[in-house]
C-alpha cells in the first residue's frame, strides 16, 4: 500500500495519474488541475467510496506533469481510450468528448456535434473536451459560411414539402441559402463550403490564397459588396484560426508531455530535491574580450521555455571580463527584484559554468536568504557542480534529466549571445 506521507512528493501542477495493481498493470487513469490535493484525497476516503475500492487494489502510482488542465483533460482520454483501465470502464458513465462533424457524405452537408465517430464518409474533427467554446465555433462557422444549420434529411432529388420550409427563418435572415426549397444547386452550394474544410484541416495559407483571389476577382468585375463579405470572412477566419490550431492535442503531444515528466521526475531523484523542479531558471553570461558584457536568464516551466518571462540584463557593476561578479550582479538583480515584487519563485536554479560560477550564485541566494536549489552546469563534460560536493556528478548522456539541463543551458546562452549581438550592431551603426 502506498503511504500517505508520499504525496509530499507528488506536485501541486496540472496532470494525469496512472494507478497500478501489484504486478504493474494499470487499473486506473485520472485527471487533475492538482495532481498532489488529487491523489492525497484517495486516502481519504471513506470506505465505501469508489476511491476505497482503487486504495485497496493499488500498489504504485504513476504521473504525467502537463502544461495546463485543458491538455490533462485530452491526456486522459486518449491514455483511457488505449488502455482501457478496469475501474474506468466499470465506472464509465457514458460521457464523451465530442466531435465536430462535416456531413459531407449529404447533398447540402451540415456542420454539427456528435459524440459518435462513424465510418459513413463524413468528416469528423477532435475530439474535443470544451463543449461550450467548440459549440460556440461551430455556431460561427455555420452563419460565416452560411451552411444550412437546420436537422432536416433531404437530397436535391427529394425535397421536403415546401409548404413545411417555406416560411424558414434561417433562410429569410439569408442565414441559409436555401437549398431545401430548391434555390441553390448542389455544386453551388459546395463550392460555397469549401473553405471550411481548408480551415477545419488547417489549410490556412491555402484557403488565404483562394479568398484573396475570390476577393480580386469580385472587385474586378466591381462586384464591391461581394468583396467586402469575403474580406470580412477573411479576417474572420484569420482570428479565429489562433484558437483553434491548439484545440487538439496528438499522440505525439502526448509522448513528448511523457518525456518531459520523465525528465523532471529524473531530476528530482538525482539531485535529491524536496519538490519537483517544475520551474527552472537557468543563467549565462556573455561579453567579446571583456566589453559590452550581458547575460540572460530563460525560465522553464514543465519543461517547456517559458519565454515570456526570459530577462536579458546589461550588466551594470562589473568592468572586463569576469565571470563571477557579473554571475553575482545578474543572481541577484533577478531574486532581488523577484522579492520586492513577491512575485514566483523558481524551483531550481541553473548556472552555466563550473564551481566558481556556481558558488557566486550561492552567496547571493544566502544574502537574500533564499534556499532555491541550485547547480551549474560545465560544457565540455557536461559536469554536474552541487553548492554541498566538492566534486561533480556526471549523468548518463541519454539521461532525461541530463538533457532537460543541456536544453535550459543552451537556451539560456542561445539567448545571451541574441542579445550580445544585438549590441555589437547597434554599436556599429553608431
Amino acid at each position: 500500500m502506498v503511504k500517505t506521507n508520499k504525496t509530499e512528493q507528488i506536485p501541486k501542477l496540472p496532470g494525469v495519474y496512472i494507478m497500478r495493481d501489484i504486478v504493474g498493470n494499470i487499473i486506473y487513469i485520472g485527471k487533475a488541475k492538482s495532481l498532489k490535493d488529487r491523489i492525497s484525497s484517495y486516502f481519504n476516503a471513506d470506505v465505501n467510496s469508489k476511491s476505497a475500492a482503487i486504495i485497496t487494489a493499488m500498489r504504485k502510482i504513476d504521473y504525467i506533469l502537463c502544461t495546463s488542465e485543458r491538455e490533462a483533460l485530452i491526456v486522459e482520454r486518449q491514455l483511457i481510450n488505449k488502455v482501457k483501465p478496469y475501474f474506468n470502464a466499470m465506472w464509465k458513465d457514458d460521457k464523451s468528448y465530442p466531435y465536430i462533424k462535416f456531413s459531407i457524405n449529404e447533398d447540402y452537408p451540415r456542420l454539427f456535434l456528435t459524440r459518435k465517430k462513424l465510418k459513413d464518409n463524413a468528416l469528423y474533427y477532435g475530439p474535443y473536451p470544451q463543449i461550450f467554446y467548440i459549440k460556440k465555433f461551430v455556431r460561427w462557422l455555420t452563419k460565416l459560411f452560411k451552411i444550412r444549420p437546420c436537422k432536416i434529411g433531404f437530397s436535391q432529388n427529394s425535397l421536403p414539402d415546401l409548404k413545411k420550409v417555406k416560411s424558414c427563418l434561417y433562410f429569410h435572415t439569408e442565414l441559409c441559402p436555401g437549398p431545401c426549397m430548391g434555390k441553390i444547386i448542389v455544386e453551388k452550394y459546395r463550392e460555397k463550403i469549401k473553405p471550411v474544410v481548408l480551415f477545419l484541416n488547417g489549410k490556412f495559407k491555402k484557403l488565404r490564397t483562394q479568398l484573396q483571389e475570390q476577393m480580386r476577382a469580385l472587385s474586378d468585375k466591381m462586384e464591391y459588396e461581394k468583396a467586402a463579405n469575403i474580406r470580412d470572412s477573411f479576417y474572420a477566419l484569420q482570428t479565429m484560426s489562433e484558437r483553434v490550431m491548439i484545440n487538439e492535442i496528438t499522440q505525439e503531444d502526448i509522448n513528448e508531455s511523457v518525456q518531459r515528466a520523465d525528465s523532471i521526475n529524473e531530476l528530482k531523484q538525482v539531485l535529491h530535491l524536496k519538490n519537483a523542479p517544475a520551474v527552472i531558471e537557468g543563467f549565462d553570461n556573455s561579453n567579446m574580450q571583456g566589453t559590452n558584457a550581458v547575460a540572460s536568464m530563460v525560465r522553464f516551466t514543465n519543461g517547456i521555455p517559458d519565454k515570456k518571462n526570459y530577462r536579458r540584463f546589461k550588466i551594470k557593476t562589473v568592468i572586463g571580463a569576469d565571470d563571477f561578479a557579473t554571475m553575482r550582479e545578474v543572481v541577484f538583480r533577478r531574486y532581488s527584484s523577484l522579492i520586492r515584487k513577491n512575485e514566483k519563485l523558481p524551483n531550481l536554479i541553473l548556472i552555466d559554468g563550473g564551481k566558481g560560477q556556481l558558488m557566486s550564485a550561492v552567496g547571493v541566494l544566502q544574502e537574500l536568504q533564499l534556499q532555491i536549489p541550485l547547480l551549474s552546469l560545465a560544457k565540455k563534460e557536461e559536469e554536474i557542480y552541487l553548492p554541498t560536493k566538492d566534486a561533480p556528478i556526471t549523468l548518463s548522456r541519454n539521461s532525461a534529466a541530463l538533457r532537460l539541463l543541456q536544453f535550459v543551458r543552451d537556451e539560456a546562452h542561445r539567448f545571451a549571445l541574441n542579445y550580445h549581438k544585438k549590441l555589437r550592431e547597434k554599436i556599429q551603426i553608431l
